[in-house]
């Protein structure tokens, strides 16, 4: 692979080759590293940018930032862009490409930048972003950009790319500001990964957990109810169910008693926890007898109240209590997405209240209960500690014993991690546990948070060993992080393929003939004394068409009855996972089952 340096890495940032100024600096090479693929990327976002300056002059442009797993560029055109016009763009950018346009950076003073973009708007809007001072500007043959970089020195890295989307964007993410059009694309050293890449986004399209929702009948979304606000069908409440039994299950044998907080609450107590000043814009408000309420988007306050409802004592603690609580956020129409980003979704939420000396021993025993539930779905995962926010409340001395507890447990079992300066909750620091699903993509579902902000704010206390009054700490913890985000991760990593201890429908009956309907209906009967959802193909389709209907829902079980099945007592059973047939009695089958069922170890 080339070996040329494309850039240099300076402590926290990246500088280009020709913004070096020292030859000591750790060199970035043309290659598939994090560093190099930040420099390829964003070069590609500005080569797009004059690919579509050339094929639409009246073209203007706002942001084009690294993402990611690629690029985009938001802009305003005349014309409609669809995904048609990609591949022309694209065509535009490797002719580009290959007149290997040197790449270079000059720096102007604001008030210079203003006035030399004075006719262009959404420059203007991107220079109020921008502080006083020197602004920098990234030069390729007849295309300049706003930009502070870096960037390769030459187009000809340009070569392994591809853009994957168009979609709409509003002026910064403002949704009562104009809608641009947004370009998304990758970039990568060698054409391999490019087409690793393109084989999962191919995939990836096919896993889309709102296709296979429509097509598997689990949710919908309606207009009349409202963008974000996700309608469970049969099928889909059935696998939630599922899930909610599961978990009930294992948080009572960790100790864990179930509560239930109201999902409105004064807007008193949301001044005092905090929220209202660090997290209102993300809330619903409304008012009742001339007070105003808040609708919860998260359960703390509510498990804090049921805390207090008693006196505590040291011999309590550590105190759990886990909710399924339904919260709601206020998400901008412009990022929400099917399962994954919505206004109404249902937590696994629990709280911990205990001694500073019991923080991790806890925490650990929180990573256990990740461990197991993990492996059940079979995913992988890794951990994050994210730090004091910008946004934040409690002073320093509090959010570093906050953090150093979460690194203590962390680090005493060996266990690795990385960390996100400022990703921390405005209450506290956390740990973030990100899963990777079958496509190697990474998603954020379970938390981990050291509290010590609220408990004080809200004067918890419980009495010590020597009948002193102290103030206990807080965890805040989810491991699915909701029901919502969880069930569409993991459609899209079984490809609606489901385990069978939590698919919706796990067994088709398909009778033959209506002299067959009776003996079906005694087997389903059988199945929920078991707590298995089957579904009888009763209607008078051929045989064939049955199966293939049991078969596009993707039911984990095909049984078949006929004469001979009925006179025996057997069942044709069509093991979709194990992609095997046989005739077994009905005995052995529903033992099968039992088996199946305890297979799954909490």
């Amino acid at each position: 692979m080339n070996k040329e340096i494309i850039g240099y890495f300076d402590k926290d940032k990246i500088i280009d080759t020709q913004s070096a100024t020292s030859t000591d600096l750790e060199p970035i090479y043309f290659d598939n590293s994090a560093n190099s693929l930040e420099i390829l990327r964003h070069s590609c976002a500005h080569l797009m940018a004059q690919a579509i300056k050339q094929l639409y002059p009246e073209a203007k442009f706002f942001v084009g930032p690294v993402i990611e797993d690629g690029f985009y560029y938001d802009f305003r055109v005349s014309s409609k862009i669809g995904e048609e016009d990609l591949p022309k763009i694209e065509a535009k950018m490797k002719e580009l490409a290959k007149n290997k346009i040197t790449i270079e950076k000059y720096e102007i003073s604001k008030k210079e930048a203003i006035e030399k973009f004075k006719d262009d708007d959404l420059k203007q809007e991107v220079l109020l972003r921008i502080p006083e001072g020197k602004v920098g500007i990234y030069k390729q043959g007849d295309f300049e950009d706003l930009c502070r970089g870096p960037h390769i020195p030459n187009t000809k890295f340009l070569t392994f790319f591809k853009l994957t989307r168009v979609a709409g964007a509003y002026l910064g993410g403002d949704e009562k500001r104009e809608m641009l059009t947004r370009i998304y694309g990758t970039a990568f050293a060698d054409k391999e990964s490019l087409k690793e890449y393109l084989h999962i986004i191919e995939e990836a399209k096919k896993r889309d957990h709102r296709k296979l929702g429509a097509e598997l009948k689990l949710f919908t979304f309606d207009d009349d109810i409202g963008a974000g606000l996700p309608i469970w069908l049969s099928n889909g409440a059935r696998m939630r169910s599922k899930l909610e039994h599961m978990l009930y299950k294992i948080h009572r044998l960790r100790g864990y008693e179930p509560v239930r907080g109201p999902e409105l609450l004064k807007a008193k107590a949301w001044q005092i926890s905090g929220h209202y000043e660090n997290y209102k814009e993300n809330m619903y408000f409304t008012q009742i007898d001339e007070q105003e309420y808040g609708i919860k988007p998260m359960n703390c306050v509510g498990h804090i109240k049921i805390y207090q409802n008693d006196i505590r004592s040291y011999r309590d603690l550590p105190l759990k209590f886990f909710e399924y609580g339904v919260v709601h956020r206020h998400e901008k129409s412009g990022v929400l997405h099917g399962l994954f980003r919505v206004r109404e979704f249902t937590q696994d939420d629990a709280h911990i209240f205990c001694m500073p000396s019991q923080i991790k021993e806890q925490v650990l025993e929180i990573i256990a209960f990740v461990d197991k539930l993990m492996k059940i779905f079979d995913f992988s995962y890794e951990m994050e500690i994210s730090t004091k926010p910008d946004k934040a409340i409690g002073d320093d001395e509090i959010w570093d014993t906050a953090t150093k507890a979460l690194k203590d447990a962390l680090d005493e079992q060996g266990l690795s991690y990385g960390i996100d300066e400022g990703g921390g909750a405005f209450y506290g620091p956390k740990i973030d546990i990100k899963i990777t699903d079958a496509l190697k993509r990474k998603w954020q579902c379970g938390t981990i948070q050291v509290d010590f902000n609220l408990p004080n704010r809200f004067k918890l206390e419980y009495t010590d060993a020597n009948n002193e009054k102290k103030q206990p700490v807080m965890l805040h913890r989810a491991i699915l992080g909701s029901f919502e985000r969880f069930i569409g991760i993991l459609t899209e990593h079984c490809a609606g393929e489901f385990p069978f201890f939590i698919a919706p429908i796990q067994v088709a009956i398909v009778p033959i003939s209506e002299n067959h309907l009776s003996y079906a209906e005694k087997i389903r009967a059988e199945l929920i004394n078991l707590g298995i959802d089957s579904e009888i193909y009763s209607k008078n389709d051929s045989l064939s068409k049955k199966i293939r209907n049991a078969e596009k829902q993707k039911l984990p079980m095909i049984l078949v009855l006929g004469d001979e099945e009925v006179k025996n007592s057997t069942v044709a059973l069509r093991d979709r996972r194990a992609r095997e047939q046989k005739n077994i009695t009905l005995v052995e089958f529903l033992n099968f089952i039992k088996e199946k069922i305890s297979e799954v170890h909490f």
